[in-house]
């Protein structure tokens, strides 16, 4: 297995491309590519329909993936408010590479069998394929495929982000091999030879104590251990001090625990959502997650520090625990209020990555919602940092 990356901040379009195609081709020689993954800044949006052939014609590839980005990532650095094109090329042996493309009106019904969804896909669920998906945030609902993929592919690992760039419908690509997409997703099957580990990092602390629902009604929380749920937020704000009170009136969430039969909650383990409104007058808070009476859940603060230390844990946890053989090569899907608008400093989770993880070839974008899972159970999340990595598969059972 064989990657690379490189990214290009050159603002004429033919530059761009001959320069990520020269540095990202050196590593290959002879060697087949067999997948590209192309990342375009909204810079070249008059352009977007020119830039599948003229990278076809640098690089022989088998399969080309993309879609157009606030901001791109390749090489282990970020390009963010200016022009960037960044490619990621992966020599895959024994590792079959299936493209597919889905509209909106092509998902089946949220009740379907599995046997729908991997029809509509046209993937078996043996070997066991793993995803890479790219979807338009204006005309596709990301997460009802989601819940069908787990659905139907329950041991596949899902990884991606939503295109960004555009302000209103229609102004988005998606990239599959020659074609461009202006809706729907995009997105490759990859079974065999092949294992896909996952690091999320939503960049929040929690604050508090562990609570439990003890009423709601779908997105509404009404009660956490029986007191209402506005009254029990003002109660920890009363308890706080100053600097996260002030975090309260503009970064505060609610995280809702993954695995309720673990004996602890770890960074991690919550899945992070916004605070829709609250409704003062019956003490009910709005949460963008669908709730259940007897849920574990937690309030979570987040700022710049607090994102770099979420994603320092688990960066350090995962190079603690990697498994063998290493990562080969790695995307990135990181959410467009991350960067410079959140650190003041560019290329610090690239640079985080390398310094802990390695010099693992790395590329990705700034999406407007970003794919992982947590818990295990395959999200779309915001504000998040998820990152797919890509290594040879370490038993016989991935191959069958």
């Amino acid at each position: 297995m064989l990657w690379a990356s490189a990214v290009s901040d050159a603002t004429d379009l033919d530059a761009a491309v001959s320069d990520v195609a020269q540095r990202v081709t050196k590593a290959f020689r002879d060697e087949p590519i067999d997948l590209a993954v192309l990342f375009v800044s909204h810079h070249f949006a008059r352009d977007y329909a020119e830039i599948p052939r003229r990278l076809s014609a640098r690089i022989p590839y088998r399969t080309l993936l993309g879609c157009c980005a606030g901001g791109v990532i390749g090489g282990g650095a970020e390009v963010e408010q200016r022009p960037g094109i960044a490619l990621t090329l992966a020599g895959l042996p024994d590792v079959t590479v299936t493209p597919f493309a889905l509209a909106a009106e092509a998902l089946p019904d949220q009740d379907a069998a599995p046997g729908a969804w991997r029809q509509a896909l046209g993937i078996p669920s043996r070997p066991v394929p793993h995803f890479i998906l790219l979807a338009d945030p204006f005309t596709f609902a990301s997460e009802n495929l989601l819940a069908g993929l787990d659905y139907a592919y329950p041991k596949s690992t899902k990884v991606g982000g939503l295109a960004s760039g555009a302000t209103r419908p229609g102004g988005n690509v998606l990239y599959l091999d020659r074609r461009m997409e202006r809706a729907g997703v995009v997105g490759v099957a990859l079974a065999g030879d092949i294992e896909v580990d996952t690091i999320v990092a939503q960049g929040c602390r929690p604050i508090g104590e562990p609570m439990q629902v003890t009423r709601c009604d779908g997105h509404i929380l009404y009660e956490l251990d029986g007191e209402s749920a506005l009254k029990v937020l003002q109660d920890l704000a009363a308890r706080l001090p100053e600097y996260d009170r002030e975090l309260m009136t503009h970064s505060l969430f609610l995280g809702v625990a993954m695995d309720e039969l673990a004996l602890e909650h770890r960074a991690g383990s919550f899945l992070v959502r916004n605070l829709m409104g609250i409704d003062v007058q019956n003490g009910a808070i709005a949460i963008a997650e669908h709730l259940r009476d007897g849920q574990s859940v937690q309030f979570h603060l987040r700022d710049a520090q607090t994102s770099a230390d979420d994603l320092q844990l688990l960066l350090e946890r995962f190079k603690a625990e990697a498994p063998r053989p290493r990562a080969q090569g790695a995307l990135l899907f990181s959410c467009l209020g991350r960067g410079i608008h959140l650190y003041g400093e560019p290329d610090h989770d690239t640079g985080l990555f390398r310094r802990v993880v390695g010099e693992v070839p790395l590329g990705g974008f700034f999406c407007n919602g970003e794919i992982g899972p947590v818990g295990g159970a395959t999200h779309l999340h915001g504000y998040t940092s998820s990152f797919g990595l890509f290594r040879a598969a370490t038993t016989p059972a991935a191959l069958e």
